[in-house]
Formats: structure tokens, sequence, C-alpha cells
């Protein structure tokens, strides 16, 4: 299955494929919480002559403790007697936490709602950020504006170019323009006058996602992030009855009145049997640049104490920071602009956490999926 089953060194000592698996298998998934060998990571495991070689194949290229896993990998299987070299690569490959999504997003593994259930909590610049991060990792990542009324996410990711048109097998299809890794897909693109307002009734508004949803050509993702509109109307719906959403991420400011409405929003997610993958504080809090000084100024800590609440996972906090308004005012999100700054490196932990939670989500789904009969 794994390659050749035992190796015989010059000096006597032989390494068979169980002892290598068995060293393996020591190496826990911290948010899966079972080995890498159970979880069927090891691919391609290979021994020639006391040289020992296999990929460990990750649900996320976004796993924090790639380098922790590939470290004792070496370890363990260098310490195995008759071991000479050891030659590890590290691969992954995101898996989707939900059915097939059919002929509307037929290449999307998942598809992740960014919600808050008002406006004015950063919710768009969340979203733009959490997408970049992710697409440094390495995955293939899509970014949707569904606020049909005030589409922000062009401005955010520098984006004016007019749509291109492709014909596909199931008819013509918009082209996303791709920016900072990401391909993005917003109404704003197919308004002659950006300026102008979007007057539609409700129907409309479910009528219009679903159409930018499934007349792009988005090809294959790993993650389909969408930027929701403020409450839970007519999108929402529309996105939780049209496709499997792998789940969605609440946004909230620390403060109670924001609390109350993103509660809300959470709860209209779980009404739609939409997992929660969870919850994060936006300007959670403002560090001074001349005296360091830390300041809470819509309090602090709100958002974690309701996710602890109500039993779901907290992502993490983002800083209030004029880094972060001038970057995206500029249209280059601070995730891509400045990569190493410690406003980024929130975004990249907060993504990182994010993505954990799709994987667990897809091996708990897997779980559950009933055998065929054969």
């Amino acid at each position: 299955m794994f390659g050749i089953g035992k190796s015989e060194t010059s000096n006597g000592k032989s390494v068979s494929e169980a002892e290598v698996l068995a060293a393996l298998g020591r190496i826990q998934d911290p948010d899966l919480r079972k080995d890498i060998v159970s979880l069927g990571f090891i691919k391609d495991l290979a021994i020639d002559r006391g040289a020992v070689s296999f990929k460990i194949e990750l649900t996320t290229p976004a796993c924090p403790v790639k380098g922790e896993m590939e470290r004792q990998a070496r370890e363990f299987v260098g310490g195995l007697p008759g071991v000479h070299t050891v030659d590890v690569a590290m691969t992954s490959s995101v898996r989707s936490t939900a059915a097939p999504t059919g002929p509307l997003l037929p290449g999307v593994r998942n598809v992740i709602a960014v919600a808050s259930g008002k406006g004015g909590v950063g919710k768009s610049t969340v979203a733009a950020n959490l997408a970049v991060a992710l697409a440094r990792t390495g995955a293939a990542v899509g970014l949707l504006d569904a606020d049909i009324y005030g589409p922000s996410v062009p401005g955010l990711m520098g984006v004016s170019e007019r749509l291109t048109v492709k014909e596909t097998a199931s008819g013509p299809k918009m082209v996303p323009p791709t920016a900072h890794g990401v391909r993005v897909m917003s109404l704003g693109f197919l308004l002659d006058d950006p300026s102008q307002p979007v007057i539609w009734r409700g129907p409309m508004v479910g009528s219009g996602v679903r159409q930018l949803l499934g007349d792009t050509e988005w090809g294959t993702l790993d993650y389909l992030l969408v930027d929701m509109p403020p409450g839970t109307g007519d999108a929402t719906l529309t996105l939780a009855q049209s496709i499997p959403l792998s789940g969605v991420v609440v946004v909230s400011q620390p403060q109670d009145v924001s609390l109350a409405i993103a509660v809300k929003a959470l709860r209209a997610f779980q009404s739609l049997k939409v997992r929660i993958l969870g919850v994060l504080e936006n300007m959670s809090y403002f560090l001074c640049d001349d005296c360091g000084k830390r300041h809470e100024i819509f309090s602090h800590g709100g958002a974690q104490r309701k996710a602890q609440e109500l039993g779901v996972p907290f992502l993490g906090e983002v800083p209030l920071a004029g880094d972060i308004r001038e970057a995206s005012d500029a249209g280059t999100p601070i995730s891509a602009l400045r990569p190493e700054s410690p406003q980024a490196q929130v975004f990249a932990g907060i993504a990182q956490a994010l993505a954990a939670q799709v994987s667990i989500a897809g091996m708990q789904q897997r779980r559950t999926i009933p055998l065929r009969p054969v």
C-alpha cells in the first residue's frame, strides 16, 4: 500500500513500514484530535536502504502547526534503528465540508459567509483581509461581495476593471478579476456608475445574489468567502437555501449594542442549520503609536465572552488601527500591503483558526455521512 515493506541497511538493522507508521502515529493534529496516520495524512511512503520518504497531506495549507509536524516527523522517524535519511514533503488538500454544490458552484469546495447583522463593524474589511490571508498560504480563494445595496469589496481590493465574459459548457459566465491572489466578484463591477444607489425590492436582492454566485466562472476554489450585507433578510436566505454553506463567521464589535445584533445574525444562521465557524471581535482595542498604551475604546472581550456563552468558537481579536484603514482605502488590504506587520499577522492567525474550523467541520461531516449499500 505504501511502498517497500522492509529495508536492510549495511549494519544489518532494518526498518519496516509498520515501524515508520507507528513512529508517525505519535504526531497528533491538535484541531482534529487524532494522529496523522489514522487521519490518512501519510501518503507515498517509501523505504529504500534506510532512506525513508513520505508526504504529509494536511487538510489546509493554513495549518499553523505545519512546521512542528514536519520537525516531529523527521525526529521520530529519524530516530528509528536502520534509518539514516528522512525526506518529508508537506502538502495539503482542502476537503469539502458539505455535499457537492452542483451546477451552481461545481468547483468550490467550501463556501463561508462573513456576516455581522449590522453595518459599521468593519465586516467587509475583515472579509477582504481574511481572503488575502488565506490566499497567501497557497489556498485557492474567492471573495463574493453579496452586499447588493452597498458593494464595497471592489474599492477594498483595488479592482475597477470591467468584467469579461467567456462561453462555457453551461453558457456564458462572468470571469472574476484577480486581486492580491483572490478571485473577486461584486455587483459593483456591473454598475455603469458605481456612485448610483441600487434600489431593489427584496426578491431582486435574492435573485441578484444567486446570479452572482452561479453566473461567475469561479474555477476550482478551496474557499469562497461571501461578504454578506447587514441584516438577516433575502441575501441570507438565498445563500443558505441555494448552496450548502460550510459555515458562517460572525463579526462584532465588543460593545453590548453590537453584540446583541451579532447574536441575532448568529441565531438566524443557526435556525437555517448553518454551522457557526466562529465569532471574531473587530476594533477590539487601540494601541497608541506614540506611547504604546492600549486603549479599549469600545470596551473589550465582549465577543469572546458571548462566544463562550453560546458554545461557539472564538477566532480572535482585530485591533482598531489606522494602518488597516489606510490600506483598505488605498485598495490594498493590510494582509497584502504589509504581510509581516502586526496587524496583518492578526488576520493571518484568524485565517488559520478559520481554516482549522473548516477542517473540523469537514471531518465531522464525513463521520455522519451514511455508507451507501454495495
